[in-house]
């Protein structure tokens, strides 16, 4: 298995971590996955648009220019040869003696991989359960960061209770999932929380918002309560790795008839259109 390490692409046991990096003292860093379809990256720039404002926001330089980043990661996924599953990046503020404060002298290190899987069929064409939790992160979650362990607990709980995802729940509103952003459907309305800094700001989510504009489907962005996911005609998780999946239980209560609905089947219907647009341009560009 190869790894970009640095700017150098080389084998996994090569790669070296020192005990002094602050992504392994202080979660200091940030991260991005990139689902991989047909061997192409899906929205790369989008992603590593976020990536450098998530560095902006932690005011961490990053250690070469994006254009630099993407070909090197275009150049891992060739040589790993994935055609389907995640490519996940992340970049520390670098390695320095142990102190909270920045370190004057440290140099961000970037560390990439790729990891083969499959597209989640099932829960796609099913949906699946989920429960609310309090949300306990911190109030920056716009940034994506390497501090998960809010998420970790929450994911953890769903796992506990025989559920895919937890639905977090600040001060009696739903904010987002452990890793995923949650929409609901109330008479034709796609409901979602607004992108400020309690949620993450998920391309997956921005790819669904713009779908829905397409098909006409009223969009509010705007804070919805625990009672209203409840009485909710639809309710949805998106995410790079999960697409666009139906939610049909919470807190084992049918979310209405308890199967997937008709706008959700819309939006994914779209999205797996533009996933069969990597397909079809591929393959134009192999002839």
């Amino acid at each position: 298995m190869v790894v970009l390490y640095d700017d150098q692409i080389i084998e996994r046991e090569q790669a070296r971590i020192d005990p002094e990096d602050r992504a392994y003292q202080f979660g200091d860093g940030v991260y991005e996955v990139i689902r991989v379809y047909y061997g192409q990256p899906f929205y790369m720039k989008e992603h590593l648009a976020r990536l450098q404002r998530s560095a902006t926001e932690i005011r961490m330089n990053l250690p070469y220019p994006l254009e630099q980043l993407e070909q090197r990661l275009l150049q891992l996924l060739q040589r790993s040869g994935l055609q389907e599953g995640n490519l996940y990046i992340q970049i520390s503020r670098g390695t320095a003696p142990r102190n909270h404060a920045f370190p004057s002298n440290a140099r961000p290190l970037t560390l990439a991989y790729t990891q083969p899987s499959p597209r989640p069929v099932k829960e796609l064409s099913e949906g699946v359960s989920a429960i609310t939790t309090e949300d306990i992160r911190w109030l920056r979650c716009d940034i994506k960061s390497l501090n998960l362990l809010g998420a970790v607990l929450a994911k953890q709980k769903a796992v506990d209770h025989g559920s895919k995802e937890a639905i977090l729940v600040r001060d009696g509103i739903i904010t987002e999932g452990s890793s995923t952003n949650i929409f609901i459907v109330k008479d034709g309305v796609l409901w979602t929380h607004p992108a400020n800094h309690l949620i993450l700001h998920g391309i997956t989510r921005q790819i669904t918002l713009q779908i829905a504009d397409e098909l006409q489907i009223p969009v509010k962005k705007q804070p919805f309560s625990k009672e209203e996911l409840f009485t909710a005609d639809e309710c949805f998780l998106t995410s790079t790795t999960m697409e666009i999946c139906p939610i049909i239980q919470i807190d084992g209560k049918p979310v209405k008839s308890g199967t997937p609905g008709p706008i959700t089947r819309q939006l994914q219907q779209a999205f797996e259109k533009q996933i069969a647009l990597l397909q079809s341009r591929l393959s134009k560009s192999s002839k």
